[in-house]
């Protein structure tokens, strides 16, 4: 039987519909509490749903074989505690700042859960079919969550937006997959894999796989697919924005490890100059356009951006020290995002402002809120001791160390290590705000409500254990890698050199 190996998605998917369900006979005052019931079920699924992934488990295909739609292995459970631990932080997040939805608290709550579940595929595609299916499921519910808040014409733009591109963005994909299918026969990865030296040479191939790279470069806002990102993080609800922000470019990122290193390595590192090249422009251009910004969550989209390209060294590293480093720097990035939109969505919900300028005072407002921003400031800016660091060294790590057979992989260091200077002077921009900007007239304090408090206690504890005692997520991210067969850098790169 295939469906035991689908329990968490079955699960979340039967919460998501007794969300609904329980709406019914609930009173309006009481709604808010099936968001609480909600991150409990998904906190309760994440402890117990740890477990040792010895060999890869395929499913949905002939019985026996390797070539399953389906597959749960080591990197399949990493992204799926990821996915599960930052979906029931979100929803915490959401139980507090229900109150600014005039209607439908319980459905935000269920679309969240539906959102995990299509996150959930996405750990465990091995078939262009379900990777497609996955995104759709994770896009479609993000078309309703970021134009949430119905009286605010904000959050209408910001979901029209990320319809528009997000439809054009899904085109480019299905066709690609057209494409891969009329040319290889096949959607499988590994499949494909076998089939990959004679598929490299095959220009309709690479043509479709092309596509699907434009398709999930949206997903991560990597340039020059990036436009939508600041508009629909200034305009959506802070919650919805920070799983967006987390969980989204999470999906895009295992997609691209399973497309890339597992099902052709070897189109994968012909392609070294192109990954490359996009890390390169997105770490500046997400850089250089968050310096003038005046608003918290435009600022973040930005952000966004430039860690996307921050992500994309690793894939352009060709390496298992790469892709080692793009997981730990995706659990780094939970904490830090999810701690930095947790006191967002207070100040917002507070003041209806999201200017950097509001922040002014919440030194004195609320110490706890202060703090936690300052951290994921911190830590986002790639300061030790916190997560953010040890994050950006790994992945610098792993490109220079390709920076002996390829000369070029130094200058996209020097471009990383630019980015991260830059970044600096916004980051640190937020922080002088908190602490020495001009606080407003009768600003009175801020208090965290208890949900609030948990999740800004997992953040906070989550930056300063990876960034101290980091060995024990290397330990888990290297050995989830292993099923991943980066090629490595061709010889073609090597004699540019």
């Amino acid at each position: 039987m295939n469906f035991p190996l689908i329990f968490p998605e079955i699960l979340v998917t039967l919460l998501g519909l007794a969300i609904l369900l329980l709406d019914l006979w609930s009173p309006p005052e009481r709604r808010r509490q099936l968001g609480l019931l909600a991150a409990a079920g998904v906190g309760v699924l994440f402890i117990i749903n740890f477990k040792d992934v010895a060999e890869p488990v395929f499913a949905f295909g002939a019985p026996g074989s390797s070539t399953g739609m389906f597959v749960l292995d080591g990197l399949a459970f990493f992204f799926k505690q990821f996915f599960l631990l930052a979906a029931a932080l979100v929803l915490l997040i959401s139980v507090d700042f229900s109150d600014r939805f005039a209607t439908g608290q319980s459905e935000f709550f269920a679309l969240t859960l539906f959102a995990l579940v299509g996150m959930l595929f996405a750990a465990s595609a091995n078939d262009f079919v379900l990777l497609f299916v996955s995104l759709e499921l994770i896009t479609v519910t993000f078309y309703v969550l970021t134009s949430f808040q119905r009286t605010r014409l904000a959050s209408i733009e910001a979901g029209v937006k990320y319809l528009i591109m997000g439809a054009v963005a899904s085109a480019f994909m299905v066709f690609g997959i057209a494409l891969i299918f009329g040319s290889a026969s096949t959607t499988n990865f590994t499949e494909l894999f076998a089939k990959q030296a004679e598929l490299a040479k095959s220009p309709l191939f690479l043509a479709g796989l092309l596509l699907v790279f434009v398709g999930l470069g949206f997903k991560i806002a990597a340039f020059p697919f990036q436009i939508w990102a600041p508009d629909v993080y200034q305009g959506a609800p802070p919650p919805a924005v920070a799983f967006l922000a987390v969980g989204s470019k999470a999906a895009g990122f295992v997609l691209l490890l399973r497309v890339l290193f597992g099902a052709v390595p070897a189109v994968a590192a012909q392609w070294t100059h192109l990954l490359m090249a996009v890390a390169g422009i997105t770490i500046l251009y997400g850089s250089l356009c968050a310096i003038p910004q005046r608003s918290l969550k435009r600022l973040m989209g930005y952000s966004s951006i430039a860690n996307a390209g921050f992500l994309l060294l690793g894939i352009a590293a060709a390496s298992k020290a790469g892709s080692t480093a793009i997981l730990y720097y995706l659990a780094g990035y939970l904490f830090t995002t999810l701690a930095a939109f947790t006191v967002i969505a207070v100040v917002v919900r507070e003041t209806d402002n999201d200017d950097i300028a509001a922040l002014g005072g919440l030194s004195h407002r609320s110490p706890l809120l202060a703090a936690a921003l300052t951290l994921a400031m911190v830590s986002l800016a790639g300061i030790p001791p916190l997560a953010g660091f040890f994050g950006k060294f790994l992945l610098l790590r792993a490109v220079v160390a390709n920076g002996a057979q390829a000369h070029g992989f130094y200058w996209l260091a020097a471009v990383a290590v630019i980015g991260v200077v830059i970044s600096l002077y916004y980051y640190f921009g937020v922080v002088r705000a908190i602490w020495w900007g001009k606080e407003p007239a009768q600003a009175e304090p801020l208090r965290a409500s208890l949900p609030v408090k948990i999740a800004l206690g997992v953040c906070i504890l989550g930056m300063f254990w990876l960034g101290i005692a980091p060995n024990a997520l290397m330990q888990v991210a290297t050995a989830s890698v292993e099923v991943l067969k980066p090629a490595g850098l061709p010889a073609a790169t090597q004699a540019a050199r």
